[in-house]
């Protein structure tokens, strides 16, 4: 097993690979992996693989900067905690 197959068996443990007219394919639950991201067709399986487990690194970072993931309660706790620490930074002294 390739460390591409490794990959994308962690995110899909149902993903395998399928033999057709236009090449080979990951699949997993009906839907074709690449499709979104439109790799070109391949007739090597451990290509099929690596371009499956590159679309599962686009998706997760797309999905960790989505506008509608970040809403602003994340941002203002993030700087009351930085302001509180400088303000006890400055007690301190």
């Amino acid at each position: 097993m390739s460390k591409h197959q490794n990959k994308v068996l962690k995110q899909y443990p149902k993903a395998y690979a399928e033999h057709g007219m236009n090449g080979v394919r990951i699949i997993s639950n009906d839907v074709f992996l690449a499709k979104e991201f439109y790799m070109p067709n391949t007739n090597d399986e451990d290509i099929a693989w690596e371009h499956a487990a590159m679309s599962c690194r686009l998706t997760q970072n797309f999905n960790r900067a989505h506008p509608s993931r970040m809403n602003l309660s994340d941002v203002e706790s993030k700087l009351s905690r930085m302001h509180n620490r400088k303000r006890r930074g400055r007690r301190v002294k």
